[in-house]
């Protein structure tokens, strides 16, 4: 591997390997560490429309659009009218919330080794570094 001073090569090959980790945890639940994320803000904004989860989670609207499509096929969430006809609520299924409750503890200790291998210091200053730039 060739080292760089570049930020942006060095934080996209760190949250590769990131997501690398945490997509291992999660492998035998059929999610990756992607589609966990949108399954706890779903479960935490409680039918949000696609537009304010969206905005919850960083992504563009037609990005979070290709992950719902796979979710919503494995119906683990449903895409329901709002009040509002051009407005579309998210809604996480019952389905959704088991595989959610039932990938939590490989999660949980997927979280736990970084932890771990961090210290609780350098996670809280990775922590609000990552808050800062972003």
């Amino acid at each position: 591997m060739l080292a760089s001073l570049c930020l942006c090569t060095n934080l996209r090959r760190a949250a590769r390997g990131v997501s690398r980790h945490y997509d291992g945890a999660l492998d035998g639940f059929g999610i990756n560490v992607a589609q966990y994320s949108l399954l706890c803000n779903l479960q935490r904004l409680d039918q949000p429309s696609i537009s304010s989860l969206a905005d919850a989670m960083g992504l563009d609207r037609s990005t979070l659009g290709r992950n719902l499509r796979v979710l919503e096929g494995e119906g683990l969430v449903r895409l329901v009218e709002g009040d509002d006809l051009r407005n579309r609520l998210v809604v996480l299924t019952e389905h959704g919330e088991a595989r959610l409750t039932a990938a939590l503890p490989a999660w949980e200790a997927a979280q736990q080794k970084l932890i771990d291998r961090l210290g609780a210091q350098k996670r809280e200053t990775l922590l609000a570094l990552l808050d800062e730039l972003a």
